[in-house]
């Protein structure tokens, strides 16, 4: 049991922000992976975790070495057009990542006990502001810990399903690619819900919370902690543990549907609700009631990290007073954000906007804001002046790089099948 509560403690903002990264919307993705291409794109799994693994090393050592978040270093040494415009847009598609989980979450609520949509949108949005504005941060980041452990349930599915899993092992481990118009957009798809640029504001930001929790800083901003080899060593583990659990929870997910919904011939999957409904008649009740709860769980993570990383990056920007340990009357701009993003969320889902439609649409957005992004959080990575010693080493450089390209290759595709249509 020390053991256990040794490790638990250790994991901190890697994570939390690699289980975050696994929301209703994600769960959606891989949901629909499964049910068209079957065990085809289980190979995606494998291929994300080193690119997402180096980018979110990168965002959360800047954190740690410089004592702000990314939009505050790009604040005080880029360029303020970009950093505007960027924020801007990661606002955009926050709110409609949000509205879209909230739909899903109250969906699988009235999967699951019959409650009437409305009142199950409303329930999760208090909760969520309720924990995220009046829970201090020290509180707040324990409970995003265990809420993380909710996508186990995507884990426990795979085991009330017959599974062929030499096949699954040898699509993981062998490629299969085709080059065909809805193969090379679903992969889009995969990369666009995996390396996302809320992760990259969210962590960076979390590791200064965390500075401030253990008394190595006064507040966001305030200054550049002392960082030890143990820190950093600290830093690495956590956040290649978090985005090993979000692309394995991936492949446990795309397994599912692959060995349930494709093999019987069901390939119309739209949402993470639907992906439960249909399990239900193939897997039986308890692996549907374990991923519809796992769809409510996932959201009550993500949602907060959405509106958090939004309200991070906005603040940063503006000069705002900011963080989860402030009080709201201390920094009424940064929870303001918060709710605002909230609260539109809430509104597409009353106004007639498709959520399943918006989402593609956010993935656009996120694929235009991630490339140019990484590109600069490589580039301040390796700011001797920014980073001092704590510069990149040569394969987080080489991983940098080549997710940057596989981005940037992923958003002119995306981009060009919305032209075609």
């Amino acid at each position: 049991m020390k053991k256990i509560k040794k490790i638990f403690s250790f994991l901190g903002p890697g994570f939390i922000t690699g289980a975050s990264d696994d929301d209703p919307s994600g769960v959606a993705t891989y949901s629909q992976t499964g049910a068209i291409f079957g065990f085809a794109q289980a190979w995606m799994a494998l291929f994300s975790f080193p690119l997402m693994s180096a980018v979110q090393e990168m965002c959360g050592r800047i954190g740690l070495v410089t004592g702000h978040g990314l939009a505050g270093v790009i604040r005080k040494h880029y360029s303020k057009k970009l950093l505007y415009t960027a924020v801007f847009l990661l606002f955009v598609a926050n709110t409609i990542n949000i509205g879209a989980d909230l739909g899903a979450m109250a969906a699988s609520l009235q999967l699951l006990f019959d409650i009437p949509f409305a009142v199950g949108v409303l329930a999760m949005v208090v909760v969520s502001l309720a924990l995220e504005v009046f829970i201090s941060y020290k509180a707040y980041s324990k409970y995003l810990k265990y809420l993380a452990f909710a996508l186990l349930s995507y884990v426990f599915t795979a085991f009330f399903v017959k599974i062929d899993w030499g096949r699954v092992f040898s699509s993981t481990l062998l490629p299969h690619v085709e080059v065909s118009r809805n193969y090379l957009i679903n992969i889009v798809a995969i990369l666009g819900t995996t390396i996302s640029p809320y992760l990259f504001f969210w962590q960076a930001d979390e590791e200064v919370e965390e500075e401030i929790t253990h008394h190595k800083l006064r507040r966001m901003g305030a200054g550049q902690p002392k960082v030890t080899p143990k820190d950093i060593s600290r830093l690495r583990i956590d956040t290649i543990a978090g985005m090993f659990f979000s692309n394995i929870v991936m492949w446990f997910i795309i397994v599912t549907t692959g060995a349930t919904l494709f093999a019987n011939g069901i390939h119309d999957i739209t949402s993470a609700q639907e992906a439960a409904l249909a399990l239900r008649p193939l897997a039986g009740d308890f692996a549907f009631l374990l991923f519809a709860a796992g769809i409510i769980g996932t959201g009550f993570l993500a949602i907060p990290i959405l509106a958090g990383s939004a309200s991070y990056a906005i603040s940063e920007a503006l000069g705002w007073r900011f963080g989860l340990g402030q009080k709201l009357k201390r920094a009424h701009g940064f929870y303001g954000v918060i709710i605002l993003a909230t609260l539109l969320g809430v509104i597409i889902n009353f106004i007639g906007i498709n959520p399943i439609s918006a989402l593609y649409y956010t993935a656009v957005l996120n694929g235009i804001i991630a490339p140019p992004l990484i590109i600069m959080i490589i580039f301040i990575a390796n700011n001797k002046k920014i980073m001092g010693e704590r510069t990149n080493s040569k394969l987080v450089n080489i991983l940098g790089i080549t997710t940057a390209l596989v981005m940037s290759i992923a958003a002119i595709i995306l981009i060009g099948t919305l032209l075609v249509k």
